[in-house]
């Protein structure tokens, strides 16, 4: 019936032979080592030297490139203390309560109280008008319109956040001012019982322009971030909200927003960020005041960073230590808030692969 494979060429009736390769395979011979024959699969793995050295190289820019941000953050906050405890300690006022700015007096007096006030109420109203805006055209750009408008106008709203925002601060004051004033003016002869918009005048160059002109400049930023966020939602989830009969609204609001949120939630802190930095569109439309009101069309308002800039040029050594301390608290405002949204995102991600 013929020599089966593995009997050798030279077998006799009483002597079987084997094959070099059963005989590796049932340990006779020399080792699997000792011949030349790749292993299965493929050629071997690479040399351990070489990816030693190229894992290795990667991590450790990796590690230094984060100590690096956490350093640039350490050496920025000393700096900032080094330089405003001098200020500090010359202070007859109280720096977290006082109204008052006048560091380069004799007796310097001086607080933080209505610049941090004015900067987190500007920033606010500025997201109470820009986030809703900005998601309606995100979700209209990434799942309603065509592709041949979509693609234009996503290019048009990206390229707003590339406009320089002296550019922002200087239409805001000659070109926006007076319909923001004419709106105040109705606002506050039909809704004058609102604290938010009594007042007996003027108008104009209020909290209210400030905070409109920062939501123009944190709409684009908020509708980029939120568009990819949208488009990066699985299809099948998509296509299953469809398929169960769901509507293109009841399929955003089920499988769409739900994906998107911590995207979201990025996007929108990230625009408080700009918002809360924002200085000379401020320091353009604010009418310098060094107060705490709720009265957002009557003249007025002050922000940390509006206030530097106006004032910096004309400070003495005092004035410069208590506009650098006010920079520290604007400093520690943003890392709280950026502390906060990643919070958020973190234990929206961790619950979200908890229920997968």
């Amino acid at each position: 019936m013929g020599d089966y494979p593995s009997r050798s060429v030279n077998a006799t009736a009483g002597d079987l032979g084997v094959t070099p390769r059963h005989a590796q395979g049932a340990g006779y011979g020399s080792s699997p080592s000792n011949h030349d024959e790749p292993p299965l699969g493929g050629g071997g793995a690479l040399p351990k030297k070489a990816r030693f050295s190229i894992e290795a190289g990667f991590r450790g820019l990796s590690t230094a490139s984060g100590a690096m941000v956490l350093v640039i953050i350490v050496a920025i906050a000393v700096f900032l203390i080094s330089k405003a405890v001098p200020a500090l300690q010359a202070n007859t006022g109280d720096f977290f309560t006082q109204f008052e700015w006048a560091p380069n007096e004799a007796n310097p007096s001086f607080g933080i109280a209505a610049l941090a006030f004015g900067t987190v109420l500007s920033s606010v109203i500025a997201l109470i008008v820009a986030v809703p805006i900005a998601l309606g055209i995100a979700l209209f750009l990434s799942h309603y319109a065509p592709k041949r408008l979509a693609t234009p106008l996503g290019f048009v709203i990206d390229l707003l956040a590339a406009v320089p925002s002296v550019v922002f601060g200087l239409w805001g004051r000659d070109v926006f001012q007076e319909p923001v004033r004419d709106f105040s003016i109705w606002l506050n002869k039909y809704f004058s019982w609102i604290p938010l918009f009594g007042g007996d005048g003027p108008f104009g160059q209020s909290i209210m322009l400030g905070g409109l002109v920062l939501a123009i400049m944190v709409l684009p930023i908020v509708t980029s971030l939120s568009r990819e966020v949208f488009q990066q939602t699985p299809g099948m989830n998509e296509e299953a909200a469809l398929a169960l009969g769901a509507t293109r609204w009841e399929m955003i609001r089920t499988a769409v927003l739900p994906y998107g949120k911590p995207g979201v939630i990025a996007a929108v802190m990230l625009g408080l960020g700009r918002a809360l930095g924002e200085t000379i569109a401020l320091a353009l439309t604010l009418s310098v005041a060094f107060d705490i009101s709720f009265n957002l069309i009557e003249n007025g308002g002050n922000s940390v960073a509006a206030n530097i800039a106006n004032s910096f040029a004309e400070a003495n050594d005092t004035g410069r230590g208590a506009l650098i301390a006010s920079g520290l608290v604007l400093f520690a405002i943003t890392l709280v808030v950026n502390m906060t949204a990643r919070a958020i995102i973190y234990r929206r991600r961790e619950f979200r692969d908890s229920a997968a």
